[in-house]
């Protein structure tokens, strides 16, 4: 079991005593030093602050994010789409005819769909999705977003107080990310997906931008992104990498299927980057991936490994294959563009 750092504590014997044996008597051994921290916290939060809304904040994120891990938890195995886009597209529009139909798709093949739970694209991708194989996200505002109907268990309907806690479960329960022509929001987490990605704060994942054809949205979009984002060297080329642009439902399944055909997950362990495959790459594949990204090597090569220590310890993965490097972890748009070079093989 880790032990509890010495540092973190309130240092009363008997306040910390208590939490450890609250902590013993409510967690395994696995996850009881977190649990210890956690209530550690909570109890520095009571004594340090005498904010009353400093408290409450504190609370119902924590409430937040406790109710939603419950919800997923059965469901941890299954690979979840994220379907962004406007509340206000109408019924009759090609994008929310667009947005039902890949929600459709998608779980006939085993997907599951997860939406911000209101109207428009939302509510498309709610309508599309197959029985139970939905989840909806509310966020409660004094207007526009009300639960929309087609949401099969209303136990998976979880409503949140706060965007921040609802962007992350978004991002912590889904696996690729669809984005549909929207105002505000959809941009802004449209945006914010790219920059978890870009900074490697969340793992490489298909993003792909949907729109039907005809639509000049998503093209608009990428000249603004290229003529001022690119050449103003804000961002690099390789970031371009992060993200396709799709005109069909067709398209854009492949895009998400093909992400995970070869690659699997990936992990950093102590310095050491491990990319779980879903079957063992060839020997060219593996040359080419190392002819053509040393550059984003600190040192080494790109190299077949076993389970790293860690990974075995926590059963992660352990009967797949792998490869390992000393990733630089700054260059996440090459990286992504390693994954899809990797998927060929």
């Amino acid at each position: 079991m880790k032990k509890i750092p010495k540092e973190y504590a309130l240092g009363d014997k008997e306040i910390d005593g208590l939490i450890d044996e609250l902590a013993k008597r409510s967690a395994s051994d696995t996850t009881r030093p977190f649990l210890h921290e956690i209530i550690t916290t909570a109890v520095k939060l009571g004594k340090e602050s005498h904010d009353r809304g400093d408290l409450k904040l504190a609370n119902n994120a924590l409430k937040e994010l406790r109710y939603s891990f419950k919800i997923f938890s059965p469901y941890r195995n299954v690979k979840k789409v994220i379907i962004f886009g406007s509340a206000r597209s109408l019924k009759t529009s090609a994008e929310y005819k667009m947005a039902e139909e890949f929600s459709r798709k998608l779980t006939a093949k085993g997907y599951m769909i997860v939406t911000g739970g209101g109207s428009g694209i939302m509510e498309a991708g709610n309508k599309g999705a197959g029985a139970g194989k939905d989840f909806a996200l509310n966020i409660r505002l004094p207007f526009e977003q009300k639960p929309n109907p087609y949401i099969d268990e209303k136990e998976k309907i979880i409503n949140f107080k706060y965007f921040f806690t609802r962007k992350l479960v978004f991002v912590k329960e889904s696996d690729a990310t669809a984005i549909f022509p929207g105002g505000f929001g959809t941009h802004d987490e449209g945006f914010e997906i790219l920059t978890l990605v870009q900074t490697g704060k969340s793992r490489p994942r298909p993003i792909v931008l949907m729109e039907p054809e005809g639509s000049s949205y998503w093209a608009a979009w990428r000249r603004y992104v290229t003529d001022h984002l690119l050449k103003n060297g804000f961002i690099n080329k390789e970031d371009l990498k992060l993200f396709r642009v799709a005109k069909t439902v067709d398209e854009a399944i492949k895009y998400i299927d093909d992400f995970y055909r070869v690659y699997h997950s990936i992990r950093y362990v102590y310095g050491l980057t491990v990319i779980r495959l879903n079957k063992e790459i060839s020997e060219r594949t593996l040359g080419l991936i190392n002819k053509k990204f040393k550059d984003i090597l600190t040192c080494g090569e790109i190299r077949p490994a076993p389970p790293t220590n860690k990974e075995v310890q926590e059963g992660e993965c352990i009967g797949l294959p792998r490869i390992a490097m000393n990733f630089n972890m700054r260059d996440y748009g090459r990286l992504c563009e390693m994954i899809h070079v990797i998927n060929r093989d």
